[in-house]
């Protein structure tokens, strides 16, 4: 009796590596780490899905992806290079996030999940052999892709001797034209440039996998309260429940509701209880091409039904406003309009904004003034640009610190005369008049943003800062913390906020916790910890932060220090410099 051998099958593999980690991962451990996961999550991965490709397992600075067609293979593969270069385009060059891509077709061993066998094997030496930013791929690869890509050509490399390969490898150099690579259409015409939008989605009613009538209502409510607060996202178009819900328990093909409603994008999604659990399942999709851009899945006890339903609006709605910003720069390669290029740029100095260096700050305002001549109405732009130049005043990146405080304020009113219904217009607005002390004015604009949008972090977390420099920082904290379960990958900026709120609520042991989460600590912070040490008796690790702030800030003072911070009670003023006095921080 034969035994069966192990299944094979004809694979096109993509593996990939990422340039210089070792020696980024030396100068810059977590904010290497944290651009890693960033390009991941905005560009790579979704590019693999989008082109039907299937993540097979990763190392810290690698991947192997599998595709069923050499074709799918090597779009991605274009896509990602072109998507990367553009992103290193605003960085130094000893900063650059870059990586190799080889590709291969190739029987390949499969073992449950993974993958094996020379297919792989080749697969990992192409990549070897790439440039940075480059791709090489084999002469397989070559000859199923042919002619048929616009945009790609073959450079031949001929054979090359490999690593624990016996055979030489025919070897192609991808080299890449100006603008995405595609396949050839013959229709193509000159075409009038597409109408800027915001990115549409329709919410198609939750179906109820379960035949349970309770899990109907559930299956109905939990579809309309995700509409309702995707709503609130001003960057988004969202379809209402009226017109979606026609569709109800019919068979729609995701491409004919697009067409219909006229949306980027449909989230899907199912209801399934079984035994004491519920599971719901999400998928959101490129109302276009159809293809799946996400998907999640949530398993919960089911004990208080309508609580797990206000649960896992939360969880979905956290998570796809970002899922639709990733997928949108996708859509800039189709639909290359000036106004999407604007809000590309506007996305990518949010990031650099995020990252709280003077360098990225430059360079989130370089970008920010792109975005504005293209187009001088964008009121969100107005918005960041305000904010990234407040960042500037606060940390002194700027020669002429009342100038930036006006060119802020300047910058609001014109995003506040463009759009009163943006959410960051009124955060940032809020953030300008806490540092006025006009709190009256500080809190309007807060509550009014946090109306306007309860599930944005940056809100949400402005809102506990709020309330500590109002002296309410128990309730602070608790609305800190939320803004971290809304996004688990906050700016770090985020833990600061917290360590202040546990220092005016005197607890010490927590806000030194939360002060210890940050990776490059500045001056402030030492500031701070000193202060906290000091309280908790801890006269050495005072004495030790005490001394940093110096070395970092040789002018620093207690008074000057204290007159940059927005306590609203004398009591919180008067705790902090006690901290930072009995710490030995001069008067």
């Amino acid at each position: 009796m034969d035994v069966p051998g192990p299944e094979r099958r004809l694979a096109a593999v993509l593996a990939a590596d990422m340039v210089g980690f070792s020696r980024l991962m030396e100068v810059d451990e977590a904010g290497t780490l944290a651009r890693l996961k960033t390009h991941r999550v905005e560009l790579i991965d979704p590019a693999i899905a989008k082109n039907r490709g299937i993540i097979i397992k990763t190392t810290g600075d690698g991947m192997l992806a599998e595709f069923h067609s050499v074709v799918d293979a090597v779009l991605c593969a274009a896509e990602v290079q072109r998507r990367m270069a553009r992103r290193n385009a605003d960085v130094p060059p000893p900063r650059w996030i870059q990586f190799r891509i080889g590709i291969n077709l190739g029987d390949v061993i499969v073992d449950q999940n993974d993958i094996f066998g020379d297919g792989v094997n080749v697969a990992a030496r192409l990549e070897a052999l790439a440039e940075p930013g480059g791709i090489c791929v084999s002469g397989a690869v070559r000859d199923q892709v042919g002619d048929r890509l616009d945009g790609v050509q073959f450079d031949d490399l001929g054979e090359q001797t490999v690593k624990n390969i016996a055979r030489p490898i025919r070897v192609f150099r991808i080299r890449l034209a100006e603008g995405p690579a595609s396949l050839p259409d013959a229709t193509k015409a000159i075409t009038t440039p597409v109408v800027s939008k915001k990115p549409s989605i329709a919410v198609l009613p939750f179906a109820n996998m379960s035949g349970d009538p309770e899990q109907e209502f559930f299956a109905d409510g939990l579809t309309e309260d995700i509409i309702t607060e995707l709503s609130r996202f001003h960057d988004l178009l969202v379809i209402s429940r009226n017109s979606t819900f026609v569709y109800k328990g019919k068979a729609v093909k995701v491409q004919d509701i697009g067409r219909e409603f006229g949306v980027d994008y449909v989230i899907e999604g199912s209801v399934r209880k079984a035994g004491g659990r519920v599971r719901v399942t999400v998928q959101l999709i490129d109302a276009e091409t159809d293809r799946h851009i996400w998907a999640e899945r949530y398993d919960r006890e089911l004990q208080d039904i309508f609580a797990i339903q206000d649960e896992m609006t939360r969880a979905i709605v956290a998570t796809l406003p970002g899922r639709v910003e990733a997928a949108a720069h996708d859509r800039t390669k189709r639909k290359p309009t000036e106004n999407m290029r604007a809000y590309e740029c506007v996305l990518a100095a949010k990031l650099l904004h995020h990252r709280s260096t003077r360098e990225d700050n430059a360079q989130a305002q370089i970008l920010l003034d792109r975005a504005l001549t293209m187009d001088p109405n964008y009121a969100h732009a107005h918005a960041w640009k305000a904010c990234v130049l407040g960042q500037c005043w606060i940390y002194g990146w700027c020669a002429d610190r009342d100038a930036t405080f006006e060119q802020v304020a300047s910058e609001l009113e014109i995003a506040l005369a463009l759009d009163d219904n943006d959410a960051d217009v009124h955060r940032i607005l809020a953030a300008l008049n806490l540092t006025r002390h006009d709190y009256e004015k500080a809190t309007y604009h807060q509550e009014r943003a946090l109306a306007l949008n309860p599930n944005y972090d940056l809100v949400v977390v402005q809102q506990g800062e709020l309330l500590t420099w109002l002296g309410l920082p128990e309730e602070g904290i608790d609305w800190i913390r939320k803004a971290m379960r809304l996004n688990p990958h906050h700016p770090e900026r985020f833990w600061s906020h917290l360590g202040r709120a546990y220092y005016c609520a005197e607890k010490y042991a927590e806000a030194a916790e939360a002060f210890s989460r940050i990776t490059r600590p500045d001056y402030t912070h030492h500031a701070f910890l000193a202060a906290i040490f000091a309280q908790m008796n801890n006269s050495i690790a005072a004495g030790a932060h005490a001394a940093e702030v110096l070395k970092r800030e040789p002018g620093f003072s207690v008074a000057a220090y204290l007159a940059t911070l927005h306590y609203k009670r004398e009591l919180d003023r008067e705790r902090h410099e006690s901290g930072l006095l009995k710490a030995g921080l001069p008067a």
